[in-house]
């Protein structure tokens, strides 16, 4: 079974460059957040991709003596800052490249008012999306595949147990087992790597 870190242990790993298995679980999280997060400002996928090595280069380049203190914010904001950063800088390339135009007028330009609260409530929500997706493939990786599907089935298709058990060919009680087991872990995960932050 594959072992998660909460954020706090797991940034204090990244420090370490040449831990391969934090940084991978690392990018895992993080990188699809600060895609997102350019794509919203306007960048094309490529761009956006750019964004997230440059994110992650000066995440790296500080990473030996970062010190993550959740009283002074969320790491997930630093991030972000770091990747609203990115998208003004290449905002600002020479001529004849595009400018992307994002929700904030042009892409980089400090957001205000009520479009700050939206740009963090879009993050906020990203974030929760990417680590829920993050979870569902720990433990798709977990679980044998009739109880990943029953769990589909009835969480997400919203397919009654009777008719999810009739599908896999297992009685209705095993669905609810398999359900409960896949909620449960999820769960698990979510709050490891979720921390108190």
């Amino acid at each position: 079974m594959p072992t998660t870190t909460t954020r706090p242990s797991l940034l204090l790993r990244v420090r370490d460059l040449a831990d391969a298995a934090a940084w991978g679980e690392f990018v895992e999280i993080y990188a699809p957040l600060v895609h997102r997060y350019a794509r919203r400002r306007g960048l094309q996928d490529a761009d956006a991709a750019d964004i997230v090595q440059e994110v992650l280069r000066e995440f790296a380049r500080c990473g030996p003596r970062f010190q993550y203190n959740p009283d002074a914010g969320r790491f997930r904001s630093w991030l972000l800052t770091l990747a609203r950063r990115a998208v003004g800088r290449q905002a600002r390339q020479p001529a004849g490249r595009p400018v992307p135009v994002g929700a904030g007028g042009e892409a980089g330009s400090p957001l205000e008012g009520s479009e700050a609260d939206a740009a963090a409530a879009f993050c906020e929500a990203e974030y929760q999306r990417v680590v829920f997706d993050w979870a569902a493939q720990q433990v798709r990786r977990e679980v044998k595949d009739s109880t990943w599907q029953a769990f589909w089935l009835t969480a997400v298709e919203q397919v009654s147990p009777a008719e999810a058990a009739q599908r896999l060919g297992i009685s209705t009680g095993s669905v609810y087992v398999a359900k409960n087991r896949v909620i449960r872990r999820l769960h698990t995960l979510i709050e490891q790597v979720d921390g108190t932050s």
